[in-house]
């Protein structure tokens, strides 16, 4: 793929910094998105990328966002990265008894509504692009029978409100892929990575959580769309 202008929500911190940094060596231009001015500013020096401020979670913001971007020459790349995780204080998982609306909506806001809010927003911005692309960053914790089997090592998991929203986050990926067949829109699973997201308990370097995020953010036209990838390449919804 050619050099590409790409914006990485979430992309002060974390995966969404890592996939920006990997973007920037392979000579894209990229926007690091982030709420906090301070943490932005200081993400995009440290990458040589563009900062523009972006709260997924409010309208204005992503509106104010798409006249930044636009202004600065359009847009090819949409990662779609910022995402939270429902915690306790101290880190621990949220009993199920314990969550209720308002906390399952919370992280729906951002890890759901927010990928609709900011794919709406910079839609026109991509279908100007001669190879415009979209990555959901979703995760394996999405898929249903891995929870529900006994056997699977994401059976653990205890969350409601995080796999509920990347579940639906594959549904969102599909359903937009068949809308726009001339945006590849792909869904990545980084896989298990120590991030602040988990308080640092994952098992991958965020190195090689990006690897499947950084791979659908630069294919070209003839690649795949409407799927779902990990670092070893497709995966079953």
């Amino acid at each position: 793929m050619v050099m590409a202008t790409a914006l990485v929500t979430g992309g002060n911190k974390g995966l969404g910094f890592e996939v920006a940094r990997q973007l920037v060596g392979a000579g894209d231009s990229v926007y690091v998105g982030a709420r906090d001015v301070g943490r932005g500013e200081a993400a995009a020096r440290r990458l040589g990328a563009r900062f523009v401020q972006v709260d997924v979670t409010d309208e204005e913001s992503v509106a104010a966002a798409v006249k930044v971007v636009e202004a600065g020459g359009g847009l090819d790349v949409l990662v779609n990265n910022a995402g939270i995780e429902e915690r306790t204080a101290d880190g621990g998982f949220v009993p199920a008894a314990e969550v209720t609306a308002d906390s399952v909506r919370t992280a729906f806001e951002t890890n759901v509504f927010g990928i609709v809010r900011v794919t709406h927003a910079f839609l026109p911005l991509l279908q100007r692009s001669a190879a415009p692309v979209i990555v959901n960053v979703s995760s394996g914790l999405g898929v249903t029978r891995a929870l529900a089997d006994p056997d699977s090592p994401a059976r653990f998991y205890p969350g409601i409100a995080y796999p509920a929203s990347k579940a639906a986050v594959n549904m969102i990926t599909v359903q937009y892929a068949k809308a726009f067949p001339g945006i590849r829109i792909n869904a990545a699973d980084p896989g298990f990575t120590a991030t602040d997201l988990n308080h640092n308990t994952g098992t991958q370097t965020v190195e090689e959580g990006a690897a499947s995020i950084v791979r659908l953010a630069r294919i070209g036209q003839d690649g795949p769309t409407g799927g779902f990838f990990d670092a070893n390449g497709p995966m079953d919804w």
